[in-house]
């Protein structure tokens, strides 16, 4: 009896590691997307918020099955699906990845498989005033950064004056609208629909800006499965899995039987041609020249800006820390240790969107007073330091001499100080010139953010890469040289 149950347990034990073995074995197919207000193509479950769901989730669910794999979520920035596609990150992206001639030339893109339109959303009082992106001369109009839309703003800029405000997902841009910091958004049919939902007074134009299609991108050599995923999408077009999904999640609507009728006929497919669509590195590179100039501009602008209301607050808590009483002290010391405690992401993400019920900030004066106030808790270490590393001997000579504490502090020990503080406050300059790409999230168009729109529509990031680059080294060496020179000349002199 002993060794039938040894033997049966044996047995069970053997089905069990054999079944573990073929689980183990089974492939997964990786997909990429992004789940930060990715909604409906992919987003976070509400009721279950470490899975994912979404009309584009079922599709590669449903591409998952047909090749006998298992799906495996990828989280990637939307900006960065392509280069994550190339670099092998995973197997296929899907998110709502709009057909460009761009993705054409650099990735191995699949048969489209949704048909959207681009739409103008304004603010239900503004609906009779701005109909057309040619009405909107000289006012700010919210979308994504690297889409077509984005790209149909800039012409729309050239043509009729009309201020791009790109943002980096597709929520903020109604949100703003809603809130009056933009005039206007343009964004994909499906999302507009959704936004409608989500945030009041709002309504969708009529008209058709464009006409684009949704589609899964892969590597450049990965054209086997390419292929093969092609030959499911038809198929579940044709037997109506596909609508079965989109209905599920309201985004079927009239355009789509003509355009999959289209698709499985192999008939042309109508989309809007993107203006100055020529795609060589060459023309995208002197298109983009001139704006990542501009980009550069406004971040040595806005870093100068920052940089001296940080010196101003940071003086004023040091000098609270080094004279301030035992209540000053603690409310500075609060203060800097929640600044330096605290990611200046989320500072600005408070500062802008946080605070917009009470006030509500322009976008660049948000980031200066967010890069301020942040950076001015580094500078108050810095000058406290500084005050601090005086010999108490000059202070004392201050006194005998009759010189007050506020005398004493701006004749004797405020300039040493400034001497000492000369070489940290540079570097901490240095620091917000590459922090400032931080305030893209605000939908403030700085240098990196600027250089991201280009590498998407480029396919690449080496030129745009080396382009920024040298920009940043161009604004940072010539003032760590500076820097250099008068920490050397008013170095304190040795003692022989």
């Amino acid at each position: 009896m002993t060794r039938q149950l040894l033997r049966s347990l044996l047995v069970l034990l053997l089905i069990a590691a054999a079944g573990l073995d073929l689980h183990a074995q089974q492939p997964t197919l990786r997909w990429g997307g992004d789940a930060q207000g990715g909604a409906p193509f992919v987003e976070a479950d509400a009721r279950q918020p470490d899975r994912v769901v979404g009309f584009d989730v079922e599709i590669a669910e449903l591409i998952a099955r047909e090749l006998g794999r298992t799906p495996q979520f990828v989280q990637t920035q939307f900006i960065s699906l392509d280069q994550a596609a190339t670099r092998g990150d995973f197997d296929i992206g899907l998110s709502g990845i709009e057909d460009t001639p761009a993705r054409r030339q650099a990735m191995a893109v699949t048969t489209p498989y949704y048909e959207f339109r681009e739409v103008l959303t304004v603010r239900t009082a503004d609906r009779d005033r701005y109909r057309t992106l040619a009405d909107l001369r000289g006012r700010r109009v919210g979308t994504l950064s690297g889409t077509i839309a984005y790209e149909l703003l800039v012409d729309a800029e050239r043509q009729h004056g009309v201020i791009p405000r790109p943002y980096e997902d597709d929520v903020h841009p109604y949100q703003d609208l809603e809130n009056g910091r933009v005039d206007a958004v343009l964004l994909d049919n499906v999302l507009a629909i959704r936004a409608l939902g989500k945030f009041q007074g709002l309504a969708i134009q009529p008209g058709t800006v464009a006409t684009g299609h949704y589609v899964g991108v892969l590597a450049r050599t990965n054209t086997a499965m390419r292929d093969r995923i092609d030959g499911i999408l038809r198929a579940a077009m044709a037997d109506g899995r596909l609508e079965t999904i989109f209905r599920k999640w309201g985004v079927w609507n009239d355009d789509q039987p003509a355009f999959f009728a289209n698709v499985l006929a192999d008939a042309p497919i109508t989309k809007t041609v993107i203006p100055d669509a020529s795609r060589s590195a060459g023309a995208l590179t002197r298109k983009y020249l001139p704006l990542l100039l501009q980009a550069s501009l406004k971040t040595i602008v806005l870093s100068c800006v920052s940089m001296a209301l940080a010196i101003a607050f940071g003086m004023s808590l040091a000098v609270g820390r080094v004279y301030g009483g035992r209540l000053t002290r603690t409310a500075v010391t609060t203060y800097v240790e929640v600044m330096r405690g605290t990611p200046i992401l989320l500072q600005l993400f408070v500062i802008y969107y946080g605070l917009a019920e009470v006030v509500r900030l322009d976008a660049s004066v948000a980031a200066c007073l967010g890069l301020a106030l942040n950076y001015a808790a580094y500078e108050s270490e810095i000058y406290r330091g500084a005050l601090e590393a005086i010999p108490r001997g000059q202070l004392e000579a201050a006194r005998v001499l009759g010189l007050s504490d506020f005398q004493a502090l701006r004749f004797v020990r405020g300039p040493q100080a400034f001497r000492l503080a000369l070489a940290p406050m540079t570097n901490d300059f240095v620091a917000m010139l590459k922090d400032s790409s931080l305030v893209s999230v605000l939908a403030v168009t700085e240098l990196t953010q600027q250089t991201q729109i280009f590498a998407t529509n480029l396919g690449s990031w080496v030129i745009p890469g080396v382009l920024c680059a040298g920009l940043y080294l161009a604004m940072s060496l010539p003032l760590a040289h500076v820097a250099r020179r008068l920490e050397a000349r008013w170095k304190a002199p040795t003692a022989s």
